[in-house]
């Protein structure tokens, strides 16, 4: 039997005007699922840089990379698949959200700020992400949990 390691990613907490920003990172919109942007880390990369090559794909926008605030993971144990995400807090010092921008991967189809009251009306992955968000700056771990789309 071959061991798979866990999926490492890096992701983006980011808030304008106390409002979240969010991805749709379902190809062709084939969920409602929103998820902070972001994505898997390349070997040779910091996770730093890593996390604005991402951030700059799926957004357009030029972050600074600011300090660890949550490490989440999840699971498909049907597929083997486990995805640990660090995220951390960033500021935008360039750009400015487009509808027009397109992800040269075609991951992300939409990308919105929501503020703390409008995440009660969507669907969004991980659970902790308003306390993550608007939490007093502790580091919180949210331990693994299944997949969903």
């Amino acid at each position: 039997m071959s061991h798979r390691t866990p999926r490492l990613a890096t992701r983006a907490l980011i808030l304008a005007d106390d409002r979240l920003l969010l991805v749709n990172a379902y190809r062709g919109g084939i969920s409602d699922l929103w998820c902070a942007p972001g994505g898997g880390a390349v070997v040779g990369q910091s996770l730093h840089d890593n996390l604005k090559r991402e951030i700059w794909e799926e957004t357009g926008l030029t972050v600074a990379v600011g300090a660890p605030c949550l490490v989440n993971e999840f699971h498909d144990p049907r597929r083997g698949f486990h995805q640990v995400d660090l995220y951390f807090r960033c500021e935008i010092v360039g750009g400015q959200i487009d509808d027009l921008w397109r992800d040269p991967e075609g991951v992300v189809t939409e990308r919105r700020f929501f503020s703390r009251d409008a995440l009660r009306g969507i669907r969004f992955k991980p659970d902790s992400l308003p306390e993550a968000a608007w939490g007093m700056g502790e580091s919180l771990y949210d331990p693994l949990e299944l997949i969903v789309r």
